[in-house]
């Protein structure tokens, strides 16, 4: 049986629920078919009292040229028009704390628009007093790239610049110049980025690629992948990337950055949530820092990455657990976000119940992707509407993500609520958001809504599934996943059914009541030691 969450479980970033939201995506104050800040403002009340999360994510509102949807930042300190304002943010944030939502916004540090002036200036000659700010080098003998690194969306990383006669990095779009990190004045510079936001009020940031920014000192090669498949793997996959993220040096930088956020949190707790694509859980854990001095939470994304199966799903959550068990950091879990396909679309709608209590239910902090709580699904995107550059750069192989941020779906109104009638929006709107919309689903009683809420609410009122212990439950049958959430005398037993015919267990515990299935059709006292599951049902139950 794994550890409470301690003393301190009331942080809100221990016991709280954060919901990421894509700005364009959420709200259309102003009819231009695009999401904006006072979009999102305008449905607080949807977040803080339909659904009661604690915190929301808000993904990128900077001025940008677009070129990666505003993860090509051209001006730290600022809002893109599109967005709104500092004053349409301030707004924002105001309302938020009023409804005691924490809002965490958007970092991206390992790059940054090659419109920013930073890249401008240094791009502009070899003698800038800018030009260790980011990555130039000379070409090899040969004339090709200083080394073998490959960017992300296609291609190498290294472009070749005609003014000034040589490369500069870039681990993403050739938009995305990476800053160079070991350089004190761009450190400094990003560290005063961030105390521009918190002296605004934010409450806490998400790390973009926190793992990428400091780089081999050499710039070495990195070693080919032995295990890679051209038939099935992506060029980019070709190396291991052992060389172009993760050097110990980046420890140091973010036990800097939480030394600023703990200066910070005299008056109410600051955090920080770190983007860190490790699925080494030894590895990952130590990015919360030897004295839980990082990351207050690195990203887990191991749910992501596995077949949706009992086994799969239980081996993640208990490497996880063993991972954690000697520091006492804090767990925490994802579904979905903004580069994943829809988990409905994942787990195939049947299973969408089962997963957001598998996601509300384990100890941890969970975050919810916007829509989610509908059960919205992929959007398959028309070649003539295809916006992300992830799809454009690397065709046919499934890699857009553009299904997966289409609008926030409200209600049966044209454009599904999200913007005025007869606007075009960003992005489709899915073809059935006439069913699967917040007011349609509202008065549903068996919606996935209202089972997200049900859950929302007893999460918040029941400090075992905020802050017990988890214990899994060895006698369940192969194709589920039963475990306990404990604190003192208050415990609950989670089942779930993973598969699609009805399952027997066979637990200790001789009856219990159940409080909330994923078909909102059950409820009240069994007998738990001869208990039958559903196809695809899960029931959180409380044990006498």
């Amino acid at each position: 049986m794994t550890q409470n969450a301690g003393e301190d479980y009331w942080l809100w970033w221990k016991h709280g629920v954060i919901y990421q939201i894509y700005p364009r995506s959420f709200g259309d104050s102003n009819g231009d078919g695009i999401g904006d800040l006072d979009g999102i403002r305008q449905h607080l009340d949807y977040l803080s009292k339909t659904l009661t999360v604690d915190a929301i994510w808000l993904s990128p509102f900077y001025p940008s040229p677009m070129a990666d949807f505003g993860y090509d930042v051209a001006d730290y300190c600022d809002i893109d028009p599109m967005f709104g304002d500092l004053e349409a943010f301030d707004r924002l944030l105001r309302e938020a704390h009023d409804r005691d939502i924490r809002v965490i916004i958007d970092f991206v540090p390992n790059h940054s628009s090659d419109q920013h002036p930073w890249f401008r200036e240094s791009r502009s000659s070899r003698n800038s007093p800018k030009r260790d700010w980011y990555f130039w080098r000379d070409p090899k003998p040969d004339g090709s790239p200083p080394n073998n690194w490959q960017a992300h969306f296609g291609g190498g990383a290294w472009e070749w610049d005609e003014g000034t006669a040589q490369y500069y990095l870039h681990s993403f779009l050739k938009e995305q110049p990476d800053l160079n990190w070991r350089n004190p004045e761009v450190r400094k510079a990003m560290f005063d980025v961030i105390r521009f936001w918190l002296e605004r009020g934010v409450d806490g940031f998400r790390i973009d690629v926190a793992h990428s920014i400091m780089k081999d000192p050499e710039l070495s090669d990195n070693p080919p992948n032995p295990t890679y498949d051209p038939a099935v793997d992506r060029p980019f996959d070709a190396i291991l990337h052992t060389m172009d993220h993760g050097h110990q040096d980046v420890h140091e930088v973010y036990r800097g950055l939480r030394r600023m956020l703990d200066e910070y949190s005299t008056d109410r707790p600051r955090m920080m949530v770190g983007e860190i694509h490790i699925f080494d859980y030894p590895l990952w854990a130590t990015y919360y820092g030897p004295q839980l001095d990082e990351f207050h939470l690195p990203f887990n994304f191991g749910l992501l990455q596995i077949e949706w199966r009992a086994s799969e799903v239980r081996s993640v959550v208990d490497a996880v657990e063993d991972a954690l068990r000697v520091s006492g950091a804090w767990p925490n879990y994802v579904l979905g976000n903004h580069d994943v396909h829809r988990v409905a679309s994942r787990v195939g709608a049947d299973q969408a119940g089962v997963a957001i209590m598998l996601l509300l239910t384990l100890r941890g902090t969970p975050t919810v992707y916007y829509g989610d709580e509908l059960a919205m699904h992929d959007v398959p995107i028309p070649p003539e509407k295809i916006q992300d550059p992830f799809e454009i750069l690397t065709p046919g192989r499934g890699l857009g993500r553009d299904p997966e941020r289409t609008p926030m779906q409200w209600d049966t109104s044209p454009n599904a609520g999200f913007s005025r009638p007869g606007v075009e929006t960003w992005l489709p709107i899915a073809d059935d958001a006439d069913r699967i919309n917040v007011a349609v689903e509202l008065e549903d009683s068996h919606s996935m809504l209202n089972l997200t809420r049900a859950l929302l609410r007893l999460r918040r009122n029941e400090p075992a599934l905020h802050a017990g212990s988890y214990a899994p439950i060895e006698a369940a049958p192969d194709d589920c996943f039963v475990y306990l959430r404990q604190l003192g005398d208050r415990r609950f037993l989670i089942a779930l059914n993973f598969s699609h015919e009805s399952r027997s267990l066979n637990t200790p515990f001789p009856r219990g009541e159940v409080l909330v299935s994923t078909g909102m059709d059950r409820s009240g006292p069994e007998k738990i030691d001869e208990f039958v599951l559903r196809p695809s049902e899960g029931c959180l139950i409380e044990l006498e």
